[in-house]
């Protein structure tokens, strides 16, 4: 809605345009009367519409015909004043005025003209019969009013048309000529009927209408009113009312009866409260509200954004498959005005079997644009009407801005759900393969897509100590030379190389020295087509080597040729390694230099075995007489404190979800033998002792190393 009006008022000497400007003002008829009022502004508080009002007074005598045509050029609207007495006076509104003012303004945005007979009280007939012809002939003419500035007639109600015709303006809305709604309003309410139309079936039923009229107007409909409303549509139209609800047609045909009977600003106060401007095109700021992100921060939605999301696929899920055909999918995007998918969100995010996009892949996708585009999110979630749907004053409401990530890593943990992992590596090493199969897609699947729709993007869920969180992976262009900081800004890097390749590690060895070896982002190794036969790397180090020398992990080996879904531990481990990047995971390997390395060659060593055996030898001789009686009671709790002290040792090392190369802690097999033999009993309770305490130091010097 404009700010303010601008109502120029012009005509024939005589008429009494300065007249009437003075009688509003002053409420009383001028004893003597200028030759032109100076322009005059109404406060907002004073006008009905509640918006400021300028107005203009022209005169011949006073004003050059260039600064008339600079106030036709200003003004928003222009009365045309004639006198009702003076034929001459309306003669000249066909013959000089409408062609003048038509001739200064743009075909497409034209000024509204309301035409004012003024000098009423003069004669005792109207002079309706001879406007009405001019109405119907020129479109632009918005009314006319009769009014007398002597004894204040329709004074008020002149000035009130006036500013309407500027606020509530019929020309978007209506076609005279054809009697009926112009397509661009049409397309508009039809919009706003399915955004209306909360379960999707298309009709508008009781508490639909009620809350269309709640979010509109602030006031419900009593039950008389809609079942008034709803009998007046069924004598008017067929198919208006089904089910005892509105239907499409039913609420085109309403609008189209509202402006009829010149009640358009019932219609102008729908179109606005969803968001349309004069031109019936969504306003910036309904699309776009502001929303301010500091650097080093990021966007997600909220908790109220996903559910919203939720009842929007659950309405257009019909065959509640969880999952959206090409036509569910089109009718969801009916509300936009162009379709904001392409085809690479198929390979962007999880589908089923046929290529629909399902749940988990829909929501995905929402959480993909709203990261890496948040406007664009905010533009989608306005189409949509979340801010109308879910009563919040825009769709700002809907975004999360996520802390400073240096806070989260002075804090050590983060209050963010989505991560992004950037996939580096040389051509054909293996990166696309990597991104698909997290969208659980063999190789098998990935040779039927299509190269035309090849997306760099794959984003999907994993689950970190029960905590479902999203992962980002983003291909990355193998030109190093040419990687700009928001290319490398991520949480975590991912460095790609083929087995089967001799030249594939030495890019991603390069890679890391030129970008990462300095930096705090953690950086995973990936061997890539493990499938195939492994060959020697051409690079300086070997890529084991390599990883050791700069304290990473060792390569993992990986392979989407297989014949399921690939397994999602690599990306659960790089989900956790970008959730927690101050920590030192262990590797889980025998490089005999991680904690679990060194805690397992020091419970296998040759010193624990002489240290056990001759505990056994000291106290043999001086426990024998009681080894029996001991021995029975104490294998099942010294057994099971063993299990739980290895199980506990092993829980903290395997929460950080590495694979083992190293068999655990293997149960002795006894036989029946092993059972008769007392001596047997007291090595066992004595070992398994001996055991469990070295066992929880150990677990306690690792808790205090972590």
């Amino acid at each position: 809605m404009r700010k303010d009006v601008r109502i120029l008022l012009v005509g024939e000497p005589k008429v009494g345009k300065t007249s009437l400007i003075m009688s509003l003002v002053s409420e009383e008829f001028p004893d003597e009367v200028p030759l032109r009022a100076e322009e005059i502004t109404i406060p907002a508080d004073v006008t009905p519409e509640r918006v400021p009002t300028h107005i203009v007074d022209y005169s011949e005598a006073e004003q050059s015909e260039e600064q008339l045509f600079q106030e036709i050029s200003k003004a928003n609207v222009i009365c045309i004043v004639y006198s009702v007495n003076n034929k001459k006076s309306i003669e000249k509104v066909t013959s000089h005025w409408i062609p003048l003012i038509n001739d200064r303004t743009d075909k497409d945005s034209r000024v509204p003209l309301i035409l004012v007979g003024n000098k009423s009280d003069l004669v005792e007939h109207s002079s309706m019969e001879t406007i009405l012809p001019i109405m119907n002939q020129y479109s632009d003419i918005e009314t006319c009013v009769e009014c007398s500035a002597k004894n204040l007639k329709n004074i008020s109600e002149l000035f009130y048309y006036a500013q309407k015709a500027v606020l509530h303006p019929t020309g978007p809305l209506y076609c005279p000529e054809e009697k009926e709604m112009k397509p661009s309003c049409i397309k508009s309410l039809t919009r706003i009927f399915k955004v209306s139309d909360l379960d999707n079936d298309g009709i508008l039923n009781d508490n639909e209408l009620n809350f269309f009229q709640r979010t509109c107007f602030n006031i419900p409909l009593a039950a008389q009113a809609l079942e008034d409303v709803k009998n007046v549509v069924r004598k008017n139209i067929s198919e208006g009312v089904k089910d005892n609800g509105l239907t499409l047609k039913g609420f085109l045909f309403l609008h189209t009866l509202f402006i009829q009977r010149g009640r358009h600003e019932t219609t102008w106060t729908v179109l606005r409260r969803f968001g349309y401007d004069d031109d019936l095109e969504l306003t910036q700021e309904y699309l776009f509200p502001l929303l301010k992100i500091p650097s080093d921060c990021t966007t997600e939605l909220n908790h109220n954004a996903y559910l919203f999301l939720q009842g929007v696929f659950d309405k257009h899920d019909k065959d509640r498959d969880c999952a959206l055909s090409p036509d569910e999918l089109k009718d969801l995007f009916k509300v936009f005005p162009y379709l904001p998918w392409g085809p690479d969100v198929n390979n962007t995010v999880c589908t089923n079997e046929q290529g629909w996009i399902t749940y988990q892949g829909y929501l995905s996708q929402w959480t993909l644009t709203t990261y890496l585009d948040v406007q664009r999110c905010l533009e989608y979630m306005g189409y949509l009407g979340y801010s109308i749907i879910n009563e919040q004053e825009s769709q700002a409401a809907a975004i999360t801005v996520t802390r400073n990530k240096r806070i989260d890593l002075q804090k050590k943990q983060t209050q963010r759900s989505v991560f992004r992992c950037n996939v580096m590596g040389a051509h054909h090493s293996g990166k696309s393969g990597f991104l698909q199969a997290f969208l659980s897609r063999n190789l098998t699947r990935q040779l039927k897509l299509r190269e035309d729709h090849k997306s760099f993007y794959a984003m999907n869920t994993t689950y970190v100590y029960g905590q479902e969180k999203y992962l980002l992976l983003h291909e990355v262009s193998p030109d190093l030379d040419f990687l700009s900081e928001t290319d490398l800004a991520c949480d975590v890097v991912c460095l790609i190389y083929d087995v089967s390749n001799p030249r594939s590690f030495e890019y991603c060895a390069k890679a890391y020295k030129r970008y990462f070896m300095d930096s705090k982002t953690p950086c995973m190794f990936i061997a890539a087509k493990s499938d195939l036969h492994e060959v020697r790397q051409q690079s300086t180090l070997p890529p084991l080597d390599f990883c050791r020398k700069h304290r990473l992990h060792p390569p993992q080996p990986f392979t989407c040729n297989t014949d399921d879904a690939p397994g999602k531990d690599i990306y659960t481990k790089l989900t956790t390694m970008a959730m927690y990047p101050h920590a030192k995971l262990r590797c889980m390997c025998v490089c005999n230099r991680c904690t679990f390395c060194v805690s397992h060659n020091l419970l296998s060593s040759e010193l624990l075995r002489s240290l056990k055996a001759t505990l056994v030898t000291a106290l043999l001789s001086r426990l024998e007489p009681c080894v029996e009686h001991l021995g029975a009671c104490l294998l099942t709790d010294e057994e099971s404190s063993l299990i739980q002290q290895v199980h506990e040792v092993t829980y903290v090392e395997d929460s950080i979800y590495m694979e083992s190369s190293v068999d655990p802690f293997t149960p002795r097999h006894m036989t029946q033998a092993d059972l008769k033999n007392s001596t047997f009993w007291l090595r066992a309770s004595l070992g398994a002792t001996v055991f469990a305490v070295l066992g929880f130091a150990m677990y306690k010097a690792i808790l205090k190393q972590r």
